[in-house]
C-alpha cells in the first residue's frame, strides 16, 4: 500500500518558477516589511532556446491559497511568514500584473533579520513560488518556438525570497521532473507534426 503523501513531499513535488523583482522594505510601526511581486503574469520564462513559459492572467482563479508560507530559498526551515485563517504574518493579493506579497519580518528571527538587511542593500532581488499546476497549453509561435502557458494553478504552496533560484539544490528534483515532462510533450508534438508533413507530402 503506498504511503500517504505528506505536506513536505507535496511541496517537494510542486513546480517552481522564479523572476527578478524589485523588493522594497519599510517600517510599519514595530514591524519590518519585505514586499514585492513574486509572480509576474505573461512574462516569458525561457526554458530552452525553442521553449518559453508564461503564467497567464487568471491562472490563480479558484486556486487553493488557504495556507501559504513565505520562505527563504525554498527552504522549509527558513519560514519568514505564513497566511492562513489564523496567522497573517504574510499577506498577498493578485492584480493584473501578478501576485504581490508582503512579509512581516520577525525581529526575533536572526535569519529573517539578515535577509531583510540583504534585501535592503539590494544583494537579494529574486522571487519565486511553489505551486501545483492544473491546466497547461502548448502554443506554436511564428518563429518556430513553443510557448508553454500555465493557465490554471490548483494550489499555491509558498512564495520565496531567493538569491540564485535556478541553481539552488532545493530546485533540482522539481526542475528535473518539470523538464522531463516538458520534453516528453515536445517529443509527442514533434511526432504529430512529422505525421502531418508525411500525409501532406503523400497527398
Amino acid at each position: 500500500m503506498p504511503k500517504p503523501m505528506t505536506n513536505r513531499s507535496r511541496e517537494e513535488l510542486a513546480f517552481r518558477r522564479s523572476c527578478h523583482t524589485q523588493f522594497t522594505t519599510r517600517d510599519e510601526g514595530e514591524d519590518l516589511i519585505i514586499e514585492g511581486y513574486f509572480v509576474v503574469f505573461d512574462k516569458p520564462y525561457y526554458m530552452w532556446d525553442d521553449m518559453e513559459e508564461v503564467v497567464c492572467r487568471g491562472a490563480f482563479d479558484g486556486c487553493d491559497t488557504s495556507d501559504v508560507r513565505a520562505l527563504t530559498d525554498h527552504d522549509s526551515r527558513l519560514v519568514l511568514g505564513r497566511c492562513n485563517q489564523t496567522i497573517k504574518t504574510l499577506t498577498f493579493y493578485i492584480d493584473d500584473y501578478g501576485l504581490f506579497g508582503s512579509i512581516r519580518v520577525n525581529r526575533q528571527d536572526l535569519d529573517a533579520m539578515n535577509l531583510h538587511a540583504r534585501v535592503l542593500r539590494g544583494d537579494v532581488d529574486q522571487a519565486s513560488f511553489g505551486f501545483d499546476e492544473e491546466e497547461v497549453a502548448y502554443i506554436d509561435l511564428a518563429d518556430g518556438r513553443t510557448r508553454r502557458e500555465i493557465r490554471k494553478i490548483s494550489k499555491l504552496w509558498e512564495i520565496t525570497v531567493c538569491t540564485f533560484p535556478a541553481y539552488e539544490q532545493t530546485f533540482i528534483t522539481a526542475r528535473e521532473r518539470d523538464e522531463a515532462a516538458v520534453k516528453a510533450v515536445r517529443l509527442e508534438r514533434w511526432k504529430r507534426n512529422q505525421k502531418r508533413r508525411l500525409r501532406h507530402h503523400h497527398d
